[in-house]
């Protein structure tokens, strides 16, 4: 069992390189984190959809069974995921690209899955925490890659930002909290689990905080643009009704 594990990591994590490998070669005009970006939005897309699934259908659901046995497709999903988290710290710190907050928040998503899979158990809120991290991943990347093409200041840019802010409060800062409370109360996951939760959530308000901090400036710069066009506009009706008379 721990070697098909093993095996599954392995694969996931080669096929991640790859992958990145292969938009490296097929966008030779672009940078790196271009092709770091394509990956991580690749794996975004992929680990909401599957870890959706598993929570909401598939199930066992995390808030009434947190610390239950694995089921297979539950490691298949953490495998993946696992070996893309490896990919992707390795890269960061390699190129120096990130600083030390989402270093920590890739280790303690490493060693959570791992501790999960050596187990056996608790897959189900593990795999809860990857749903709330990932859901508002590809969101964040577009924004990159908005920004890239020169379109981020845009109605698009603007829906973006608006459903990544409303997403991330609602999901990994209030669906989180539930999840942290199920959790903590029920007796069956082990402490390093309940602490990992722990840390992560506490993670989620670090980022929230800038989070606010970049809705509050934007959203006063757009109060300021608004005022600015109204203030023009003023003038404008002011200077024709002048001149008719």
């Amino acid at each position: 069992m721990v070697a098909s594990m093993v095996l599954r990591v392995a694969c996931s994590l080669i096929g991640w390189f790859s992958l990145y490998t292969w938009s490296c070669h097929r966008y030779r005009d672009r940078t790196w984190e271009w092709s770091c970006r394509l990956v991580t939005l690749t794996h975004g897309v992929l680990a909401t959809f599957l870890s959706g699934y598993i929570g909401f259908i598939d199930g066992p659901w995390p808030m009434s069974y947190p610390g239950s046995p694995n089921t297979n497709l539950q490691v298949h999903a953490l495998c993946m995921s696992l070996g893309y988290f490896l990919f992707d710290l390795g890269w960061c710190v390699y190129f120096r690209t990130e600083g030390p907050l989402m270093l920590a928040h890739h280790t303690v998503s490493i060693l959570g899955i791992t501790v999960s899979l050596a187990l056996g158990e608790s897959a189900a809120e593990v795999n809860g925490v990857i749903f709330g991290s990932e859901i508002t991943n590809p969101l964040l990347q577009a924004r990159w890659f908005l920004r890239e093409k020169g379109l981020y200041h845009s109605f698009t840019g603007d829906v973006v930002d608006f459903l990544f802010v409303v997403l991330f409060t609602g999901v990994r800062i209030g669906v989180g909290a539930w999840l942290m409370y199920c959790v903590l109360l029920s007796p069956k996951p082990k402490w390093f689990i309940k602490a990992g939760g722990v840390i992560m959530y506490a993670v989620s308000w670090v980022f929230m905080v800038s989070i606010c901090r970049f809705a509050r400036r934007k959203s006063m710069k757009k109060f300021h643009a608004w005022r600015s066009r109204w203030s023009e506009c003023g003038d404008l009706n002011a200077n024709g009704y002048l001149k008719k008379h």
